[in-house]
Order: structure tokens, then sequence, then C-alpha cells
């Protein structure tokens, strides 16, 4: 294997995935996806403590997934770069194929196990 390769993943891990595995740093993302915002105005949006949002922040802003700029007394923050919301959309979409596989697999073993249980005489245990 390409000695780049295992570099790079290690990278993506340190300054991406770690970044992103708090589901509430994702949906900030999300919300700043639609433009930018300040810490109250996402506490609001997301009905969270602006305490809770703020650490959020601090963690996507030092893996540079956001960027702030000061106005007035308020920071703004905003996506560093749009294309982290194509990357968990993309992701999304693959969470929900295997989820919908996962269903199909599980009705067919539930039609399965209906179809025997009604081929079993009465009174028959398995």
């Amino acid at each position: 294997m390409d000695e780049s390769i295992k570099i790079e993943a290690t990278l993506l891990h340190d300054n991406v995935c770690q970044a992103l595995a708090d589901p509430k740093r994702i949906v900030i993302l999300y919300l700043l996806a639609d433009g930018p915002h300040n810490v109250t105005e996402i506490a609001e949006a997301l009905d969270w403590p602006q305490s809770t949002v703020s650490r959020h922040l601090k963690i996507l802003r030092e893996r540079s997934l956001v960027h702030t700029e000061r106005d007035a007394q308020q920071h703004i923050y905003s996506l560093a770069d749009t294309r982290i919301i194509e990357a968990l959309d993309l992701m999304r979409a693959t969470v929900m194929s295997i989820l919908r596989e996962q269903g199909r697999v599980a009705q067919s073993i539930d039609v399965a196990l209906n179809r025997d249980a009604q081929r079993r005489p009465i009174g028959s245990s398995r």
C-alpha cells in the first residue's frame, strides 16, 4: 500500500474524524451551511446552552472546519470549506443504504421465521 495513503488517513482521522465524533458538531456544521451565525444564534436555533455550542465551535475552529470573523463584540462563525457538507451528505447516504439493506435482511429473516412457524404442527415447539 502507498505510504502516503497511511499518512493521509492519519491526518484525516486527527483533523476531521475526531471533529465529527460528536453529532452536535455535525448539526452545527449543517446549520452553518445555511450561512454564518454567531454563538447566540446557533444556541437559539438548536435549543442548546450557549456554553455547549461554544465548546463545540472551539473544537471545529481548532480543526479548521469553521472560520470566525469579529463583528463588533461578537464572533461570526462560517464553514471553512463547504465540501465538508458534501462529504457529510455522502456519509449520510451511505448510512441510509446500509440501514435499508439491514432492514431488507431483517425483513427476509422475519418472513422466513414466520413461514417456518406456520409450517410447524400446532403444539410443537422449536
